[in-house]
């Protein structure tokens, strides 16, 4: 009823009718004629070893038989790991106390701090960031996995992603390394406006993350884009509240359905990790919540019920037989006002009333809840900081912390790999509710997370095959469907008679340059030179000359208007440190900001008002407005092609008179750009968002409310609204935006 083999990288055993069984100690336990993994090591087999009984009960007997240092260990969320890891940055590693490029070591070796977080401290989730190439990542799984198989009950590891298919990175680090198929970013998924195109999405990262070995994905964010200026609307899908339900929705039907299953679940499943409850986008003035500058999110429309929409219409009620979406996250925001019955200012996942109540109550959330990452440990000392964001509990103890988050029906900790304060968290809840009580809370949440391991097969095979996976990840196939749906994102917002062009044409493409800013860590990055696009990818559609007198047209790439909310240079001139997010080109004064914040208040602060009315900021990127003028300038009447990278809804107004045709591109390759400009793609895409009319629309807006900026209208009479976008014949009308009509 089984066969055996050794493929090379670990032993398989196939059951008949049933899953194949992977091992790399041959430790296995023959019952009924089938085979089963001798996790337990008693040689009997268990319930838990038992892959014909119900997840749920596995993941019940075994929860029952941890130690409670094993359930801490399952509730844990390593830091992002770098295979191989590196000696600098904010992720040192070291392989027998020696950085790898010394160590002798192979890419795929466990690093110290992986022996020490999976061994001692019993970590079972891992998040991978960078991973070498696929013969890396599969070899490093395996040894991953080896060590947990061989640590007691063998419980395996599910390795988790930040999205790592993106075309082109954007504002907060993404997986990289190890090269999958490429696909536009979130609000590039929502400018195809095909809810199918995001399922069919869903289904290609679950094969290619299962090839890696990854089994959960931190994602969808379907979080809504209603405030332009925060720097995580790229990754959104929609403004639009139905929009975003429906996505989420495809999204995570095709990452978690296991085809032919019948609850959904199994090998081919990816668990899906929705983010971020209750909405993390309509955060004060545009600030992110990763930093202490940024932690609060407001509602002055009074639309916080449309930001549980995705969740509540979306995620929590799939079409798919897995129900619902397997995990949800937090976001770090004191969400104000929205605590209705404690009245607390804390962060999401410290409100009782915003998890238990809400969350698990009333909208009746099963599965997993994990924190963002970094929300337990002490505050760092100043606001201008990547740290800790303990918010509105920072004069709690960190096991206090952990403590409070357990109350309220938190289930992990993202970005913690010490035991020690969570195993304290546990000793207190002893004392204050009975060892009885608290022993069976953490149950719950071991049979929580342990439920998703065993609904996608990792007990019974969690090993890779690298000739398998070379197969998979990065196939010609599933290249052309993430190019195929690049090609359909990129919206053509203007095109007066310059595209398509035609034949092989003398074309410039002046360089960039971006001023000295802050990086997503808030160290310092210097001031930028940069080249748009290599002269080899250029050369298969054009012939690239350095002078604009010699061409015949023009390509301008630039991006989105790159400002930041906080100055510590202002705090030290003996201002307050809050700077006017920009979406345009020229220095801004934020002559209409409100002149109180709605929300304010920080230990670290002497005030509460975080307004930043009639102060004046610029973006890093303000020559990118100066190349478009430039450029037209010495074009004259040849035409002047503007392709603009939009991280965020951008004021168009500076530019767009001096453009002949304008692209929006969220998240595309640059081939993908040139076959649109030379016709060899037809433009399809359509806006997600409204692009505003100015900033001071922008500033009168509510940050919680959909459709409420006024769009711009071009010199050629049309609005960049909601679904606009040309195609070569005029503005398209195919109905693919009616069906999310524009609310009132």
């Amino acid at each position: 009823m089984y066969t055996r083999k050794e493929n090379g990288a670990y032993i398989c055993y196939q059951n008949e009718g049933g899953p194949k069984i992977g091992t790399m100690n041959d430790d296995v336990i023959i019952a009924d004629g089938y085979v089963f993994r001798n996790l337990a090591g008693t040689d009997k087999l268990l319930p838990y070893e038992d892959w014909r009984l119900p997840a749920k009960e596995r993941a019940r007997d075994l929860a029952r038989r941890l130690p409670i240092e094993s359930i801490v260990g399952l509730m844990m969320y390593s830091p992002h790991q770098m295979v191989p890891g590196q000696a600098a940055g904010p992720f040192v590693s070291t392989y027998d106390g020696k950085p790898f490029e010394e160590s002798g070591k192979e890419p795929f070796c466990l690093t110290d701090q992986q022996k020490k977080f999976l061994g001692e401290d019993r970590v079972r989730h891992v998040l991978v960031l960078r991973m070498a190439d696929v013969d890396t990542a599969v070899k490093w799984n395996n040894e991953m996995q080896k060590f947990a198989e061989s640590q007691p009950f063998g419980v395996p590891i599910n390795f988790s992603s930040d999205p790592r298919h993106g075309a082109d990175a954007g504002a907060e680090f993404k997986g990289s390394g190890c090269q999958v198929s490429r696909w536009p970013d979130g609000l590039g998924l929502g400018a195809v406006f095909s809810e199918e195109v995001c399922r069919r999405f869903g289904e290609v990262v679950a094969k290619e993350y299962r090839a890696l070995g990854i089994a959960t994905a931190l994602s969808p964010q379907i979080d809504l884009a209603t405030e332009p200026r925060w720097m995580r609307v790229e990754d959104t899908y929609s403004v639009h509240p139905e929009m975003a339900a429906a996505y989420g929705k495809a999204y995570c039907d095709g990452i978690q359905t296991t085809e032919g299953s019948e609850d959904g679940w199994g090998r081919d499943s990816v668990c899906a990790m929705a983010k971020h409850w209750p909405g993390g986008g309509p955060c004060e003035g545009g600030r992110d919540a990763h930093y202490p500058f940024g932690k609060y999110a407001v509602y002055p429309g009074g639309k916080s019920e449309d930001h549980l929409i995705p969740f509540a219409e979306g995620v929590f009620r799939l079409d798919g037989p897995t129900g619902q979406t397997a995990s949800v996250m937090p976001y770090y925001t004191v969400s104000w006002g929205m605590d209705t019955k404690d009245g607390k200012n804390v962060g999401n996942s410290y409100s009782h009333y915003l998890i238990c109540d809400l969350l698990r109550g009333k909208y009746g959330f099963e599965g997993v809840v994990c924190t963002d990452w970094g929300i337990t440990q002490d505050p760092a000392e100043t606001m201008d900081s990547f740290g800790s964001r303990c918010y509105g509990v920072e004069d709690l103890p960190e096991a206090g912390r952990h403590l409070l988050a357990l109350e309220n029906g938190v289930d992990q900790f993202g970005g913690n790999s010490d035991s020690g304060p969570i195993l304290e968290a546990y000793r207190i809840g002893c004392e204050k509710y009975g060892e009885e009580q608290m022993r069976s809370r953490m149950e719950e949440s071991a049979v929580r997370l342990l439920l998703n391991m065993f609904r996608c097969g990792l007990f019974e095979n969690p090993y890779l095959d690298p000739e398998e996976s070379k197969r998979i990840v990065n196939c010609e196939a599933y290249r052309k469907e993430g190019y195929a749906a690049q090609l359909k994102s990129v919206v053509m917002l203007k095109n007066k008679a310059a595209l398509p062009i035609r034949g092989r044409q003398k074309v410039y493409i002046p360089g960039r340059h971006i001023s000295a800013r802050k990086s997503f860590f808030r160290t310092p990055m210097p001031a930028e030179e940069i080249n748009p696009v290599s002269e080899s990818r250029t050369a298969p559609y054009f012939e690239r000359v350095p002078d604009p007198a010699d061409a015949d047209a023009a390509i301008v790439f630039i991006e989105s208007p790159l400002s930041d909310g906080y100055s510590e240079a202002d705090v030290e001139a003996g201002g307050n440190g809050y700077l006017p997010v920009t979406l345009q080109y020229r220095p801004y004064c934020a002559e209409y900001a409100r002149k109180e914040s709605i929300a304010g208040g920080d230990f670290r602060e002497s005030f509460r008002n975080r307004s930043y009315c009639k102060k004046t900021n610029r973006a890093a990127n303000e020559s990118d407005l100066d190349l478009v003028l430039k450029t037209k300038e010495k074009m004259g009447e040849r035409p002047v092609i503007v392709c603009i990278r939009m991280h965020n809804p951008a004021v168009l107004a500076e530019f767009e008179p001096y453009a002949d045709a304008i692209l929006v591109d969220f998240g595309v390759q640059r081939e993908a750009l040139f076959d649109l400009i030379t016709g060899k793609a037809q433009p399809d895409g359509l806006l997600p968002v409204q692009l505003p009319r100015d900033m001071r629309t922008v500033e009168e807006h509510a940050e919680d409310a959909a459709f409420d900026l006024t769009p711009y209208r071009d010199s050629e009479g049309n609005v960049y609204d909601f679904g606009f976008g040309l195609s070569w014949d005029g503005v398209i009308k195919d109905g693919r935006a009616e069906k999310y009509r524009k609310r009132e």
